[in-house]
């Protein structure tokens, strides 16, 4: 069993969330970014389409992650805060 608890719930519960919460809220990151990986292409293409689409979804996941983070780090004690190493990608 250790080796089902390192794949699939270590992680999760370093983040304060079980599998399932950690797989929807994955889940919801990784659509959003096909989301605005596809407005890009589109804009790249024909500048006047989806200006800003890619940029706004981009925003707003920013927005989620660090709301998450906060809420992980929340009561804990300051050494145990942890900071990623890559930037907010390391809640995905």
């Amino acid at each position: 069993m250790p080796i089902l608890d390192r794949l699939f719930l270590a992680h999760p519960r370093t983040v304060g969330e079980s599998y399932l919460e950690h797989c929807a809220f994955a889940f919801r990151i990784g659509s959003r970014l096909l989301l605005a990986g596809s407005a890009a292409l589109v804009h790249a293409a024909v500048p006047c389409l989806c200006e800003t689409t890619a940029s706004r979804i981009i925003l707003a996941m920013n927005a989620d992650i660090v709301a998450r983070r906060a809420k992980a780090n929340q009561g804990a004690h300051p050494a145990q805060a942890k900071e990623p190493l890559f930037g907010f990608a390391e809640y995905i």
